[in-house]
């Protein structure tokens, strides 16, 4: 599991930008707050946070002619095996959505995708 550096989602191959859109999908239902040593960090936020990441990801899905199903645009909506939220404080857009990612770890993902073939 992995959260791309946010930069990178306009970037992403679809294969790894639709595995993005699958992640957040888990992390957002029955995974969320289940360890993980790559995405451990999710957990010590809002889960509004990883909603508006989720949602970045979506709106580059729709921009490339892919329908996420739109369930997932409710900040409150957790899949189909998880109750939804009855309520959830929404948070401030910040920049990076998350601050671990930093330039450190936008250099970490550039690397691990060049590791694949894939040069961003």
């Amino acid at each position: 599991m992995r959260l791309w550096h946010e930069k990178l989602i306009p970037k992403l191959p679809r294969q790894q930008l639709l595995g993005q859109h699958r992640e957040c999908c888990a992390l957002r239902g029955g995974g969320w707050g289940k360890k993980h040593r790559t995405v451990d960090y999710v957990f010590t936020h809002s889960p509004y946070k990883l909603f508006q990441f989720h949602e970045k990801v979506m709106h580059e899905m729709q921009r490339r002619g892919y329908q996420p199903n739109e369930l997932w645009l409710n900040p409150l909506y957790r899949g189909t095996k998880v109750p939804s939220y009855d309520s959830l404080q929404s948070v401030k857009l910040t920049s990076p959505i998350y601050p671990e990612h930093d330039d450190a770890y936008l250099n970490e993902c550039i690397e691990n995708l060049a590791s694949k073939g894939i040069e961003i």
